[in-house]
């Protein structure tokens, strides 16, 4: 196994057990406690865990962003939950935009029953994900590849999302706060994100319930920007009074 690989599992391990020590890592991968260590001190310095005594836990800083293969596995069934919301507002015909997050993935793979769909989309994942559907016109913004992501952003993303424009935007966010507005980690991911809500009708914002009361570091648009909000769970009633007061639909799922 490549060390690289190894410290992705370490790094999805930490997001089901919360913390790891060294002397199981060491066991399970038949490498030495000295080869971890240097596994964590590695990760610790791209600041994506802090090493705790004989082991380690994983920074939840949400200006961080994490590999997209560790990102993916997280909350699963809240992201499935959204996608499952997400089927009854798109139809068959219509011309969307789907983001880079991991929760557009989950979408994209709900959606595959729909027919005649066009997809604007600067996620590789989304691109592979959709490659053997038929009857779609799939088109990718092109850009630049950010480093340990599967997405592309940049001047040439942006400028190739504004020369179109679609019914529907689909992004999630890192943070959505009643005072911040709706934040991200990454001032690229969120220029592409911007482009796209300028370039839709109806602008849906997908997040889970994990985000909410989060900022980030940098803003996308104020919750009012949004047509809809999709999240996994009911939100408290603070947040429902605030949708409602400002225009703002609001579809969730229901536990379990």
């Amino acid at each position: 196994m490549l060390a690289i690989e190894r410290r992705n599992q370490i790094l999805e391990k930490l997001q089901t057990e919360k913390k790891v020590l060294v002397s199981d890592l060491s066991q399970i991968y038949d490498v030495t406690e000295e080869t971890i260590r240097r596994d964590l001190e590695k990760l610790e310095k791209s600041g994506l865990i802090t090493k705790s005594y004989g082991g380690a836990v994983l920074n939840e800083n949400t200006n961080l962003d994490l590999p997209f293969n560790v990102r993916k596995n997280r909350n699963v069934v809240s992201k499935q939950k959204i996608a499952g919301l997400m089927r009854d507002l798109i139809k068959d015909g219509d011309t969307i935009m789907l983001d880079s997050s991991t929760t557009a993935v989950f979408i994209a793979k709900a959606l595959k029953d729909r027919k005649n769909l066009t997809v604007i989309t600067n996620s590789i994942e989304i691109l592979i994900e959709l490659a053997d559907v038929s009857g779609w016109r799939i088109l990718s913004t092109g850009g630049t590849l950010r480093e340990g992501s599967l997405d592309l952003v940049g001047p040439q993303s942006d400028s190739m999302i504004r020369s179109y424009y679609a019914e529907k935007a689909i992004i999630s966010c890192k943070g959505i706060d009643l005072t911040k507005g709706i934040t991200d980690s990454n001032e690229l991911l969120a220029g592409s994100k911007k482009a796209m809500l300028e370039a839709s009708k109806q602008k849906i914002l997908v997040v889970d319930s994990s985000k909410f009361g989060s900022i980030a570091f940098t803003k996308i648009g104020d919750i009012r920007d949004f047509d809809i909000v999709v999240t996994d769970l009911e939100p408290e009633e603070q947040w429902k009074e605030y949708f409602t007061d400002n225009g703002v639909e609001c579809r969730f799922g229901q536990p379990g």
